[in-house]
């Protein structure tokens, strides 16, 4: 294997649990990538107009939001943890199977925001288990993780797509004309902005016809499975209510090695330490609370403050830029056709999941801090020679390949450099989760406005600039990192600037 003994030993210790937020993750990519292919079929479902369904992003969006702020108040235990992925993952499911149902864009948002509340918390809850469980090798797995996220938001919009409506799905006399320019109107609609579409003839009254309902229900099916298997995982380690038992399951025969070697000094002062090195990882408003800053550094809420910083304009820069570059190459002075711009959003996903696929071994050779760092810089400099290449078809499909590339590991490696900084004692894995959310949906609606007010080339110069920022603020993150007091093992254990002791037998605590 191309990683060591040491940590594919880890892996095969932890095998279930890790399999198993990872297969979590591919049911919040499921859940991204459906609904842009389908609002319009959705839209015919509810007889809403398009600035109505356009509110059902914002709710999944602002729910995830507050889902991922909220997912660590289910993290101090293990149980808790597993029961909150096993209530989301099957949500999902219900939430599938539900939408076809819902006849009224008011109850299709509701149940958008409860499928958001469940994203918000499997986002945060598998990350801080895998970098709990893997700690200063969490990088690799991370970076497994977030391609499952962009493999299950691939496969929604290929599952979506044969059921989608040629035609408009609302018959009535005025349906030649808007039918025409469904293509065009279904890759340009994005949260709040429907863009110059008003002029477009939508009916809201007439006889109803779209196939989207048996898309929703395959991929009900397809994620059920996941549910499942956070239900076995729970039973496998005694969780679950009916089935528990006083007696406890027999040790692999490297667990019993370990069980009757010798209990060393340093052992017996890790598993002395163990027991007070559980703290960290807490929900936002958890974090905010007094006493975790008694006795912390400035460089302490630094590295939390720039780490999200980064994340806010990387995040920001996928949502908008995925929301918005269809819409940019159709206007001058690209002008580009519809068919063919429409190509550009899966190019730009398919890329990410790319990425994410080379970086799994690439994170093992490569430091965090410097997977984030060649990260940063090619964003910029993709987005630079967008602006100068600006009037070149070509080297847009290129920049739109490469700027997937550059952003499709920058989260996991930038949550795997940030928990290492803070010893794993901090608030990292949920403020960094929290800020990401929070630049993809201020960012995407921000670009909208200024593109509506200042024209498509606009939406270049704020790539360049979210792009700059991010840089920046990655240099003060390395700043800080530098100023971040070393561990000590004198340093009070209730101080946030503790070092955690790493579980170096990789085992999977309760």
């Amino acid at each position: 294997m191309w990683w060591d003994e040491r940590v594919s030993v880890r892996f095969r210790r932890n095998l279930q649990p890790t399999l198993t937020y990872w297969s979590v993750f591919f049911s919040f990519g499921l859940c991204i990538g459906f609904l842009g292919p389908t609002l319009l079929d959705l839209r015919c479902q509810t007889q809403s107009s398009l600035s109505q369904i356009t509110w059902v992003f914002f709710s999944q969006q602002f729910c995830l939001l507050l889902g991922s702020c909220l997912g660590g108040v289910f993290k101090r235990t293990l149980a808790q943890s597993l029961f909150a992925l096993f209530a989301s993952s099957l949500a999902i499911s219900l939430v599938f199977a539900i939408i076809p149902l819902c006849h009224n864009v008011v109850v299709l948002a509701v149940v958008m925001a409860v499928a958001g509340l469940a994203m918000g918390c499997i986002d945060t809850i598998s990350n801080m288990q895998l970098v709990k469980i893997y700690q200063k090798d969490s990088a690799i797995f991370l970076q497994a993780l977030h391609f499952f996220v962009g493999f299950g938001a691939l496969l929604s919009p290929l599952i979506a797509d044969p059921f989608l409506s040629d035609t408009n799905c609302i018959l009535s006399n005025s349906t030649a004309n808007a039918s025409s320019n469904l293509p065009h109107i279904r890759k340009s609609l994005v949260p709040h902005h429907p863009g110059n579409l008003s002029h477009y003839d939508l009916p809201m009254k007439g006889m109803v016809v779209t196939r989207v309902s048996y898309a929703f229900w395959i991929m009900a099916l397809i994620n059920l499975p996941v549910p499942i298997a956070v239900f076995f995982l729970l039973y496998k380690e005694r969780m679950v209510p009916c089935f528990n038992s006083s007696s406890h399951p027999l040790l692999p025969a490297d667990e019993l090695a370990m069980e009757a070697r010798p209990v060393e000094k340093d052992d017996l002062s890790t598993a002395v330490q163990r027991p007070r090195a559980a703290g960290g990882h807490d929900d936002l408003f958890s974090c905010c609370q007094s006493k975790n800053f008694r006795g912390a550094s400035y460089t302490y809420f630094a590295v939390h403050i720039t780490g999200a910083l980064v994340l806010f304009m990387t995040d920001g820069i996928v949502g908008e830029y995925s929301g918005f570059v269809y819409s940019y190459a159709v206007e001058e002075p690209l002008s580009v056709v519809h068919k063919v711009a429409g190509y550009l959003p899966s190019l730009f996903w398919g890329f990410i999941t790319l990425g994410r696929l080379i970086s799994i071994p690439v994170s093992y050779r490569v430091k965090p801090a410097t997977m984030v760092f060649i990260n940063v810089v090619g964003v910029l400099l993709t987005f630079l020679l967008l602006l100068i290449f600006s009037y070149s078809i070509v080297f847009l499909f290129v920049g739109t390949a490469s700027l997937g590339l550059f952003l499709s590991s920058t989260f996991p490696s930038m949550l795997a450099y940030t928990e290492d900084i803070l010893q794993y004692k901090g608030c990292a894995t949920t403020v960094l989760v929290t800020g990401a959310g929070i630049g993809e949906m201020v960012l995407q609606l921000l670009v909208g406005s200024i593109i509506h007010d200042q024209g498509s080339y606009s939406f270049l110069v704020c790539g360049m600039i979210f792009g700059g920022l991010a840089f920046t603020f990655y240099a003060f993150l390395l700043f800080f990192h530098r100023m971040y007091p070393k561990p000590s093992s004198d340093l009070d254990a209730a101080s946030p600037d503790k070092p955690a002791v790493v579980d170096d037998t990789g085992q999977y605590q309760r």
